[in-house]
């Protein structure tokens, strides 16, 4: 009989099964998210890390070869184009572990993906400074 380990309630939890290497990609994964969604709500949602600002923002997942990033992306020509080279069949994306994580990628995406909700919440989004 197969041991199956129980679901995590918080996300510490849920990195604290990987190994330390990938750990450390997840900790900055979460981190790059709170960085670029500051209000969104931290949560565990189909048994892997989310990020909720007016509906889900991001999941992201550790696998054995690969970090999942969850949902697709649409909607921006220039972000999609961006992100193709790690779409998978459905367009979830998939960040190779024997490759860098593309951390600034994945701060565009969740600022887009606030962008998108707070659209469709029927919110204006909050005055930002932009750093160039």
């Amino acid at each position: 009989m197969a041991m199956t380990r129980p679901a995590p309630a918080t996300v510490d939890e849920y990195v604290s099964g990987f190994s330390s290497d990938v750990q450390a990609i997840l900790r900055r994964i979460r981190d790059v998210v709170r960085g670029a969604a500051p209000d969104a709500e931290e949560t565990i949602s189909y048994q892997m890390p989310a990020f909720k600002q007016y509906g889900v923002l991001v999941y992201f997942a550790a696998f054995k070869k690969h970090i999942g990033l969850y949902p697709p992306i649409s909607g921006e020509a220039r972000l999609e184009k961006a992100v193709a080279r790690y779409a998978g069949e459905k367009g979830n994306l998939r960040f190779p572990l024997g490759e860098p994580i593309p951390y600034d990628l994945i701060e565009r995406i969740v600022k887009f993906r606030v962008k998108q909700n707070l659209a469709k919440a029927g919110r204006k989004s909050p005055k930002t400074t932009r750093s160039r």
